[in-house]
């Protein structure tokens, strides 16, 4: 099959990664900027490099993977010209729009309207990952389910590592306003709210990990969410006004001292957390802390590194949590599994190190 990316961000580059990774039977292409597919060229993630979008429309199965208001323009000038078995898929994260411009066309080929639900803070061809996919849930357009060609292109998706479901275009962004575009609303009003403005003081030098965590996906690019805000407009003001009546609920009940009200939250709240798969990845690639207790002394950085990759464990992210000079600090040192977590605190702990997850 030959398969070309239109865009070879984080997602796109990390479809071309996990491609190569299990399979040579392809010949996979690309459409990038020049720097972009000369470096993917070279470490031999892409076979062959496109230099324009059109050029895709030679191959049998193309993901656009472009920001939502690029991806449109593409869209529009791709979809009715597939010749017949020809499958074109988009990954953004809002779905009516590309049904709606999809439907208005005269076509030959297939649409399959795609949104892989993982990512990371940090974009770019430089961050993606062959392993982005794995557990993920990959949401596909219901209108797709009964195509002659399903089978074979959600094979590929199972290859990449994801779940496949699939949802109507118009319940998806409903879906995605409350539980992917809201969090990332709420994470950037959380860190533009934590400081009073007369205050001279830094609140944030007193945020603990609950804080970090939450705001976690604050620091994604504005450039990335401002067409998704703006195609999906309608169902995440709908998402807002329904935080806000929950949070005006709450603050009443903190005002009127009620704290039966504000329990019962807190146990539908434990409840319905507990019902999300803990296999999932979400939005963001899902890390497993483990915190390390360490003496202030040299090596220490070393001796514990050392010892996890003679293990063969891999550290996703590494931070000096608390440190009193001559005594010891803590370290936060995340794992890409739960797996991984357990047997770095068991490892650490052989030789002296004290832990805790």
């Amino acid at each position: 099959m030959k398969i070309a990316i239109i865009g070879l961000g984080l997602i796109g580059g990390s479809i071309a990664k996990s491609i190569k990774s299990f399979s040579d039977d392809h010949e996979l292409s690309a459409f990038d900027r020049p720097e972009i597919l000369e470096a993917a060229f070279n470490l031999k993630v892409i076979d062959k490099k496109l230099f324009s979008a059109d050029e895709a429309l030679e191959s049998d199965l193309i993901f656009l993977s472009l920001p939502v208001d690029a991806a449109i323009i593409v869209f529009e000038n791709l979809a009715d010209r597939l010749s017949a078995g020809q499958i074109l898929t988009d990954v953004c994260g809002v779905k009516t729009i590309f049904q709606e411009i999809w439907d208005s066309k005269k076509r030959n080929g297939f649409y399959i309207g795609g949104h892989p639900m993982t990512g990371k803070e940090k974009g770019g061809f430089e961050n993606s990952d062959p392993l982005l996919f794995e557990n993920s849930t990959y949401i596909l357009s219901d209108a797709a389910a009964e195509l002659p060609v399903i089978n074979s292109f959600t094979e590929i998706l199972h290859k990449l590592g994801a779940k496949v479901t699939f949802l109507n275009p118009k319940v998806h962004d409903i879906i995605a306003a409350s539980v992917s575009h809201l969090p990332q609303l709420v994470s950037v009003s959380l860190i533009n709210s934590a400081n009073f403005k007369e205050s001279t003081l830094n609140f944030f030098d007193y945020a603990a990990g609950g804080f970090r965590d939450m705001t976690r996906i604050a620091a994604s690019d504005f450039k990335i969410w401002e067409p998704v805000l703006r195609e999906n407009k309608k169902n995440i003001i709908q998402a807002i006004d329904n935080f806000i009546l929950d949070l005006e609920a709450m603050k009443k009940s903190v005002h009127k001292e009620e704290y039966k009200k504000l329990s019962d939250k807190f146990e539908s709240a434990r409840i319905k957390r507990d019902e999300i798969p803990k296999s999932n990845k979400g939005f963001l690639t899902q890390v497993y802390d483990l915190f390390i207790f360490v003496k202030d002394e040299p090596g220490v950085i070393s001796k514990m590194s050392t010892a996890l990759f003679q293990n063969n464990i891999n550290i996703k992210d590494i931070e000096l949590l608390k440190v009193r000079a001559g005594s010891g600090g803590t370290f936060r040192i995340s794992f890409e599994t739960e797996k991984e977590a357990e047997r770095a605190k068991s490892i650490l702990h052989s030789i002296g190190f004290s832990t805790s997850l």
